[in-house]
């Protein structure tokens, strides 16, 4: 047993590195606030919590996303050993039972020998080897702690939301039908058509509707990624035409047409007794919720599980501040992992904590850190967190625009991204032996 490290935060980051470190022998302690106390985002008692969709977005290799996911499943990556146990139908995405999801990490985490959970809450970044993976609602001391390690510099903030979740026995299937998302893979998604006049009525209930009070917020806040379905809908009238309820390649059986626009449901568990509405992330009081989405054709009489909410997240500007190995320049004992960091989503956050996990053992038994270079999502990611330039640092998903270009023309977006997924994970092959060199377990 080597030196011990101390995680902040059981979330996919801090879940995801404690299991690095622990297969390569280092006692780890992870700090986790649940359950004892839950945020005002989480409601389970699992650790790894999916709180907004149970949506890992897409698993092709001519998407970014895609291209992560299969680099994390070739480094060891625990959350997509779980993830691909507990998939659920969602076309081309990689959609998990989210209890069951968490529920199987939770088990891992708290069965591995190295690993010792400490229920409570922390308020002071540790003495040591430690990596702060606290999440994107870290507040109280410990936000002022992290503030005052950067010299008094404040995090920046965005806000989150998640949609509503609504019981599959509830929707009306006589007046919604089944189809796949924009015409891709299987006809997984629960499809609710509108016309016109419903469209536009259903527009207008949205920019009217009574949303929940939340200090400081403002559209220009909104995080664009995660945009409320409401300031969608203020923003045009055909906002959301474009966006979530785009109908593009979606025909409806009963018409042969395609609808004027439609909002689709995705399984929200393998059972498929849940299902929640795609892109309808939200901050609108409860009642509105319940009033404005039973106008939706199907869901008139929709039993809603779980309503829309809407959190703040903090960020750090990472640029300057944590090196291209998520470490803070100048305390290399302290790395930070996660969305606090400027990543933005599930597999991104995941990335950061398995490079985190990876990187402090190999600087704890005096191994030089590994260079996953931009040619790799998960190099290309660390990159922009330490390496941003400009003046408005902000949470960024993992996408092709991060990584390095090709040396060589390739015709047509979709052969392009294949040859950079082909590269990136040639490359990364090259460094596995240097990677997984430490594991003992």
């Amino acid at each position: 047993m080597q030196q011990k490290v101390k995680i902040i935060g059981a979330g996919l980051a801090g879940c995801e590195a404690a299991w690095q470190l622990a297969i390569r022998g280092f006692a780890v302690e992870l700090y986790e606030m649940k359950p004892r106390e839950m945020s005002p985002a989480h409601s389970k008692p699992y650790y790894a919590e999916l709180v907004c969709s149970n949506s890992l977005r897409g698993a092709s290799l001519t998407n970014a996303p895609g291209l992560l996911k299969e680099e994390l499943r070739r480094c060891g990556s625990l959350i997509m050993e779980s993830a691909d146990r507990h998939q659920t139908p969602a076309g081309g995405a990689l959609a998990v039972d989210r209890d069951r999801f968490s529920q199987y990490i939770t088990q891992k985490i708290q069965g591995h020998p190295n690993i010792t959970v400490i229920e409570e809450r922390v308020d002071r970044i540790p003495e040591g080897p430690v990596i702060v993976a606290s999440g994107p609602l870290t507040d109280g001391a410990l936000f002022d702690d992290i503030a005052r390690l950067f010299g008094g510099d404040r995090t920046l903030h965005f806000y989150d939301a998640a949609a509503p979740i609504v019981s599959f026995a509830s929707i009306d299937l006589d007046k919604a039908f089944y189809a796949s998302r924009y015409d891709k893979g299987e006809a997984d998604y629960i499809n609710c058509p509108m016309d016109k006049a419903q469209y536009q009525a259903f527009v207008q209930a949205l920019r009217t509707a009574e949303e929940a009070p939340v200090k400081g917020f403002e559209d220009k806040a909104v995080f664009e990624g995660c945009m409320p379905v409401e300031v969608m809908a203020r923003r045009g009238e055909d906002t959301l035409r474009y966006g979530p309820m785009k109908p593009r390649g979606i025909l409806d059986p009963r018409t042969g047409k395609e609808p004027y626009a439609v909002v689709q449901l995705r399984a929200d568990n393998a059972e498929r007794t849940m299902y929640n509405i795609v892109g309808f992330q939200t901050h609108l009081k409860f009642p509105e919720q319940k009033r404005v989405f039973s106008m939706i054709p199907g869901l008139e009489q929709a039993e809603i599980l779980r309503y829309g909410v809407m959190h703040r997240n903090s960020f750090l500007s990472s640029p300057g501040r944590l090196d291209g190995f998520y470490r803070v320049i100048g305390r290399e004992e302290i790395f930070f992992a996660g969305q606090i960091t400027g990543v933005e989503g599930y597999v991104e956050s995941t990335a950061s904590g398995l490079c985190c996990g990876i990187q402090m053992a190999r600087m704890l038994a005096g191994r030089p850190l590994v260079d996953l270079t931009g040619k790799t999502a998960l190099g290309a990611l660390a990159r922009h967190v330490s390496g941003y330039v400009g003046g408005n640092f902000q949470p960024m998903n993992i996408n092709f625009g991060l990584i390095d270009t090709l040396d060589e023309r390739v015709k047509g977006k979709q052969a392009k991204y294949q040859k950079v997924s082909e590269r990136a994970l040639e490359t990364l092959e090259g460094l596995l032996p240097t990677i997984k060199e430490d594991i003992v377990l």
